[in-house]
């Protein structure tokens, strides 16, 4: 194969940004993407042996589909994954599965994944196809001048042998960012990847922060693509580790003048948004991609960003279940319920589901979305649906949470590190039923102009969730639920429960809330916290 220019790719870059473009302004043909897609997709599926013992056939229209195939979850299809996991061929997709990727396992234990060479293609079109959209956003493609330095997990992979039925062919798995960055085409590699082969096998977090400093200090950076958290620690740690004692680095733009985009994932970034403004850039632009370890969901396109083009045309097919019909014990009977694209309504709740090019058939995601428009498709991601407050009936979902800290924190000028909500329940008084009340753990960055307290804090939180929420407040105001607690923890004790959880760096993320007290149990073990 030829090695091209990168004047060559430049100009390719060009051409596929006016054809993307294009597509873009013609939001009508989401629909039509997706009946391509689900074609596509059904043929293969067929040919695997669980989803034929399950009823796919070719050719199988959509209203088939609809009321005839059932709703999937990991649980279910765990004894499939794992017959691929030990080299059986045919299972969930044709031919043998090698490739293996963990879910970041916010939600709990780490899920296996099974990713075939198709879904590859999908994750290689669907992240340029991101990429293109900031560049029709800005109009340019300046990001593609320069090199791309990418905070995901490390590219070391393990081994997953196979005695049995593929002694010669083992298995290997890792995380889905680390897997991709593996089977990059020649050209990404050679003219856009950082930090390079050697850097991005590092395990560890905070060695690889050494080599990727030593790295890129002499490279032309033009975009960098992270976690909000650990962009924002990979940023300090670069500006503080160049800055001498006589020429202060105040951000990265101040080192790498042509660095222009921080493309972001996984969690909102509000929390974090003045902070990573301050030590990225002011010229820096902020793209926020909707990406899975199943798959890629969608990508801003506007520059306010407040919710996401879904990418209709990346070969994953999507439906919406409304949230209120969702209860995982009544699975069989909800596929007729769910909603392709072109039937979702703008308001409503759904939880994703997704029939990938990786075997998967609609597979419950986890994920709450709620559409912002259906011309063109746009949505916001809500929460998760086993990450919700609801202990007491109050049903809060993992955005609202957000957005209530970060309103308390933008009046008040106080800086978010991080922070988790955790169900507390009281002594339990039989003349009002179970009642108790959310307990807050935030850290805040140092040097404030006004010290908070946590009782302060709280009473804020209190009355912002009350203003936000119909449900929350209806259960403050019956007593149900109790006034929050919030614990103020010093600097560094969540990254000491990363290191204890072996979640520091790459795509892992601390819950925002959980359904039970497992985190809080441990960060109170780590703080002395006692239980009042």
């Amino acid at each position: 194969m030829p090695v091209w220019p990168k004047s060559f790719h430049t100009f390719g870059i060009n051409l596929k940004t006016a054809s993307t473009e294009w597509k873009l302004r013609h939001a009508r043909t989401a629909p039509g993407q997706q009946k391509t897609v689900f074609e596509t997709l059904i043929p293969p599926l067929a040919k695997a042996t669980y989803w034929r013992a399950a009823g796919l056939a070719p050719g199988m229209k959509y209203s088939d589909f609809r009321s005839s195939m059932p709703v999937s979850t990991h649980a279910g299809l765990t004894p499939q994954i794992e017959r691929m996991r030990r080299g059986e061929a045919d299972v969930l997709w044709p031919g043998r599965c090698d490739l293996f990727a963990l879910t970041s396992g916010t939600a709990g234990t780490r899920k296996l994944i099974p990713v075939t060479d198709a879904l590859l293609q999908h994750f290689r079109y669907a992240g340029l196809e991101s990429l293109l959209y900031y560049t029709v956003r800005v109009r340019h493609a300046g990001a593609f001048r320069g090199r791309h330095l990418l905070g995901g997990s490390a590219t070391t992979l393990v081994k997953l042998d196979r005695p049995e039925l593929a002694p010669n062919h083992p298995g290997f798995a890792g995380d889905i960012s680390g897997v991709t960055a593996l089977t990059l085409p020649e050209w990404a590699e050679r003219h856009l990847y950082e930090p390079g082969g050697t850097a991005a096998k590092i395990s560890d977090w905070e060695s690889r922060l050494e080599a990727i400093a030593a790295r890129t200090e002499t490279r032309d950076i033009t975009l960098i693509a992270a976690l909000p958290t650990w962009g924002l620690t990979l940023a300090h740690f670069l500006r503080d580790r160049w800055s001498k004692p006589n020429r202060r680095i105040r951000n990265l733009q101040g080192h790498w003048p042509n660095l222009e985009c921080f493309v972001h994932t996984g969690v909102s970034i509000a929390p974090f948004a003045d902070e990573l403004r301050d030590v990225f850039g002011s010229g820096v632009t902020f793209h926020e991609v909707y990406a899975a370890t199943e798959c890629i969901l969608g990508s801003q396109d506007t520059a306010n960003g407040r919710s996401l083009r879904v990418m209709a045309d990346a070969g994953v097919f999507f439906e919406f279940l409304p949230l209120k019909d969702y209860d995982e014990k009544r699975l069989p009977e909800l596929g007729a319920k769910a909603l392709p694209l072109a039937e979702v309504a703008e308001g409503i709740d759904y939880v994703v589901l997704v029939t990938t090019p990786g075997g998967l058939v609609r597979y419950v995601l986890g994920d709450v979305v709620r559409f912002t428009s259906t011309q063109p498709p746009r949505l916001l991601h809500v929460g998760r649906t086993d990450l919700r407050l609801n202990a007491f009936g109050e049903n809060i979902s993992e955005r609202e949470i957000t957005q209530a800290l970060v309103a308390v924190c933008a009046t008040h000028g106080w800086k978010i590190v991080n922070f988790h909500v955790a169900p507390q329940t009281s002594v339990r008084d039989f003349s009002r039923g179970q009642t108790g009340r959310h307990e807050w753990w935030i850290e805040l960055r140092s040097g404030t102009l006004v010290t908070p307290t946590g009782v302060a804090m709280a009473g804020h939180l209190d009355a912002e969730l009350r203003r936000m929420s119909e449900t929350y407040d209806l259960r403050r105001a019956a007593a149900v639920l109790d006034p929050p607690v919030v614990r103020l923890v010093m600097p560094g004790i969540f990254k000491h429960w990363m290191h204890f959880a072996k979640k520091l760096g790459g795509q892992h993320k601390i819950p925002r809330c959980t359904t039970d007290r497992t985190i809080a149990q441990e960060l109170a073990s780590i703080t002395n916290f006692a239980e009042d």
